[in-house]
């Protein structure tokens, strides 16, 4: 019984995800995902609240699947500029993955800043991330990889980056290959960090 529980909560979730990238956010019902993944709005409503609480949870379960990649790469680095570029060449297949629902995160994104309580749920990865990269590039100063710099400000720059390259894969998918540019971008970085003070 908990194991086809398990099984619609999943059903629910892959099928607002095709809903939501296929109408957008504010355009996708309640109706529309249970016709999609084939459930009574009785089954949606046992497993979530809202359709909101569907967008967090799928939001959440991407960032999770961001985090563990990063802190797979992390892991079989041996310095930092290593571990950064092991995480860029990562963000090949997290751009993939997110340039298709990248519209529909700016739609919700844009809807949650006139909720400040979704907002917070929202902002906070963005925040973790900057504290994260920072306590990297103290790492990689410790270590003696990068010389002496700002570390929350080095932060905001890869995080800025980071999101950056993704809305102009979504604005402008045929420009460049994309990933590409940001391993190049990212290497051009560490080499930045990497120079010896003149």
């Amino acid at each position: 019984m908990q194991n086809r529980s398990a099984q619609t909560h999943q059903r629910i979730l892959g099928a607002a995800l095709a809903v939501f990238a296929q109408s957008g956010y504010e355009a996708s019902s309640v109706a529309d995902i249970c016709a999609a993944a084939g459930v009574s709005k009785g089954a949606f409503f046992h497993h979530f609240p809202t359709k909101q609480a569907v967008f967090l949870e799928l939001f959440e379960v991407w960032l999770a699947a961001l985090d563990a990649s990063m802190e797979a790469a992390r892991r079989k680095a041996r310095t930092i500029p290593d571990a950064m570029m092991q995480m860029t060449e990562m963000m090949g297949n997290v751009y993939q993955t997110a340039r298709g629902y990248m519209p529909v995160f700016l739609e919700f994104w844009t809807q949650a800043s006139h909720d400040p309580s979704v907002w917070q749920v929202v902002i906070a990865p963005y925040r973790r991330y900057q504290i994260y990269f920072a306590s990297l590039v103290q790492e990689g100063i410790t270590e003696g990889s990068f010389k002496p710099v700002d570390p929350y400000l080095t932060a905001r720059m890869i995080v800025a980056q980071a999101i950056g390259y993704l809305l102009q894969g979504v604005l402008d998918p045929g420009a460049t290959d994309w990933s590409e540019e940001i391993h190049h971008s990212m290497k051009l970085l560490i080499s930045s960090l990497m120079e010896a003070e003149k």
